[in-house]
C-alpha cells in the first residue's frame, strides 16, 4: 500500500470511528439523559459540548469566533494534507491521516450542533479528591496519538536520503 493510500484510510477509519461513536451515544445509548455513566472505577462515560479548541481552551459561543476557528481549522486541513500528499514515510502519512481525520470530525460536530461532542472522561480518587481529565472523543485521540507519531517520526524516524 502506497504512504498516501494509507494516509487517506487513516483519515476515512478516524472519521467514521468517531461520528460512529458521537452518533451512538447521542441517539442510542442516548447520554445526554443518562448523564454521568461509570464504566470503571477511573472511566466514565459524561457528555460535554465543548465550544473551544481542544481541552476546552478558548471557549467562546460568539457566531464570529466560531466562524474564525472553522475557518483556520479549514485552512490547517487543507495544508495537511498538502503535506501527507508530500510525505515519503509510512508513519508521518498515517499521522498526518490521523489528524485530518480527527479534525474533519470534529468540524462536522460544530457545522451540526454547534460544539463539538465530548464523552470521554479519566479521574483518579486520592486521599479524598477526585482528580479529572480533560473530557475527550476519539478524534481528539486520534489527533494526539498523529500528533505523537509525527514528532516520533520528525525525531527517531528514518533519516531522510541525503543528496549525492
Amino acid at each position: 500500500m502506497k504512504p498516501l493510500h494509507a494516509g487517506v484510510l487513516a483519515a476515512v477509519a478516524t472519521l467514521i470511528a468517531d461520528q460512529a461513536s458521537k452518533l451512538w451515544l447521542l441517539f442510542v445509548f442516548d447520554i445526554a439523559h443518562r448523564g454521568a455513566v461509570r464504566v470503571t472505577p477511573f472511566f466514565d462515560l459524561v457528555l460535554a459540548w465543548n465550544v473551544g479548541i481542544s481541552f476546552g481552551w478558548l471557549q467562546s459561543e460568539n457566531p464570529m469566533a466560531q466562524i474564525a476557528l472553522g475557518t483556520v481549522k479549514a485552512v490547517a486541513v487543507v495544508v495537511l494534507a498538502i503535506w501527507m500528499a508530500r510525505s515519503r514515510t509510512l508513519l508521518a502519512t498515517v499521522a498526518l491521516g490521523l489528524i485530518i481525520g480527527g479534525a474533519i470530525g470534529n468540524a462536522i460536530d460544530r457545522f451540526a450542533y454547534g460544539a463539538v461532542v465530548d464523552f470521554a472522561l479519566f479521574h483518579v480518587e486520592i486521599g479524598g479528591n477526585v482528580y479529572n481529565w480533560y473530557v475527550f472523543n476519539l478524534a481528539d485521540v486520534a489527533i494526539v496519538a498523529g500528533v505523537a507519531a509525527l514528532l516520533y517520526d520528525s525525531f527517531l524516524g528514518v533519516p531522510a536520503a541525503k543528496a549525492p
